[in-house]
């Protein structure tokens, strides 16, 4: 179960406005920042949140990989959004594709400021 966990919290994000609101838009982004990064994906699921009295609704797209996941949380109405990429280091470290894929994503939406962290889970 040995593996690595990176988290980020961007704020101030100045992509353009469609990829906090798009569900099918960013889903696919993820599908190929996954695949640009060596991961696999093995499924998907992007769903986009109704509107409220704050504005346009958020979205939510989880890749379940073969090497564990990622997934990606918006809030448009703050310009935020929120990133998770979790891969297992079992059969190899993937720990270099983990780091791609969350660099691709921060430069898709473009934070003012970010928020970083990273978890070494399990032992070997």
């Amino acid at each position: 179960m040995h593996g690595l966990h990176l988290t980020a919290d961007l704020y101030h994000c100045a992509c353009d406005a469609a990829l906090l609101t798009d569900a099918d838009r960013l889903g696919a982004l993820c599908v190929k920042a996954v695949g640009d990064a060596g991961l696999q994906a093995v499924a998907q699921l992007f769903h986009t949140f109704p509107d409220t009295a704050h504005g346009a609704g958020g979205v939510t797209a989880t890749v379940l990989l073969a090497e564990s996941h990622l997934c990606v949380h918006t809030w448009p109405e703050q310009a935020a959004v929120t990133l998770d990429v979790y891969v297992c280091n079992f059969g190899g470290d993937h720990s270099s594709k983990a780091h791609a894929l969350m660099a691709a994503l921060q430069g898709l939406f473009k934070p003012a400021t970010c928020s970083l962290n990273q978890l070494e889970r399990g032992t070997l």
